[in-house]
């Protein structure tokens, strides 16, 4: 009888590799990305789950190599992890790995103080994230097109000044003054601010505003009045939400990379914000998390690996959060991170 077929990669349709060069091919990867130093046969033979012979080693690296997994920079030195080779191990990862005691303590901590306004809270979250990994890390908000009121309320200030606050469904916080041409009793006020919360739930600051802009002409109410134009200016405003994205942690790219021109590359990119949105996407939608070296499909990144997860609000996917590493980063550790961190500030803007 013979032996089976290893079933085929989901990704590049080609056999899988038997268990033992699987294990061996693991251990290489494992180590290089520990140690950035070509891996020889002898010390892939003393890896733990490794039984055979470093002569056993050397015959099924070289075939690794033949495959496409492995390569050697110099001759007589060991292999380092090709593309395919990373791939193959991110794929055969079996569970998300475990951060340290001290990595969670710290996402814990964040989040549990992290409050104000969205976009100083996503900035941080990249540096949260830069630390907890050592790579850059960027943050994509959702379009603020797409963002719907969660809630609008009016806080008086004055007899003729209020706060008309609104709460999108991205975490955006939306404040406008407004002021009246005559004072403006508190239980009116109130009255105003019911109506106008149920009212505007569930729509976009810009379909709210051409509704109550359209029905200007038979409601002569002076609150009502100073609401529309108000909604007029925050509809109007591109802002909110912020169509940038945030880029924290860049400072690690010299240690992260070996080649001062790859760190120039990749900081290049990351200036390109439509490049960055883009790429993420992209990715996404190959149903990939990870994206290695060429995968990416932009040659400056072609010893760049891109970790990407989407955070989500109250069930919704609305944005993108990642981390820009090379080839030889941390997978396990910085999938973790990412997955983790996703869903702790996803879960920190649903509660507003």
């Amino acid at each position: 009888m013979t032996d089976p077929t290893p079933p085929p990669s989901p990704l590049t349709g080609e056999p899988g590799l038997d268990p033992r060069k699987a294990t061996i091919l693991r251990a290489v990867v494992e180590e290089y990305i520990e140690t950035a130093v070509p891996v020889g046969s002898g010390h892939v033979a003393r890896a733990p789950g490794v039984n055979v012979s470093s002569a056993t080693v050397r015959n099924d690296m070289a075939t690794l190599e033949q495959d496409g997994f492995l390569q050697q920079p110099h001759t007589s030195a060991g292999r380092v992890p090709t593309d395919k080779g990373y791939r193959f191990f991110v794929d055969s990862l079996q569970a998300p790995a475990v951060l340290a005691a001290a990595d969670s303590n710290q996402i814990r901590s964040f989040f549990a103080q992290a409050h104000g306004e969205l976009e100083q809270m996503l900035a941080d979250t990249t540096r949260l994230l830069s630390s907890l990994t050592h790579y850059a890390a960027v943050v994509v908000p959702p379009p603020p097109e797409t963002a719907t009121i969660r809630s609008a309320q009016l806080v008086g200030l004055t007899s003729r000044v209020a706060l008309f606050v609104v709460v999108l469904s991205n975490g955006v916080i939306e404040k406008h003054t407004i002021e009246f041409e005559h004072d403006v009793d508190e239980v009116v006020l109130g009255a105003a601010g019911a109506r106008l919360a149920q009212r505007l739930a569930g729509q976009t600051l810009a379909t709210a505003a051409v509704v109550d802009h359209a029905s200007a002409a038979t409601d002569r109410d002076p609150v009502n009045q100073a609401v529309r134009a108000a909604l007029v200016t925050l509809g109007g405003d591109d802002s909110s939400g912020a169509d940038q994205i945030y880029v924290g942690g860049t400072s690690q790219m010299a240690s992260a990379f070996d080649a001062v021109a790859t760190v120039s590359e990749v900081l290049q990119i990351l200036e390109q914000q439509y490049v960055v949105v883009s790429l993420l996407n992209d990715v996404l939608d190959r149903g990939l998390h990870v994206a290695i070296g060429t995968e990416t499909g932009i040659e400056p990144l072609a010893d760049c690996s891109v970790v990407v997860s989407t955070f989500q609000v109250e069930g919704e996917s609305v944005g993108t959060i990642g981390v820009f590493g090379p080839t030889r980063m941390n997978y396990p550790q910085a999938m973790a991170a990412v997955a983790i961190v996703s869903q702790r500030l996803g879960r920190r803007l649903s509660e507003g």
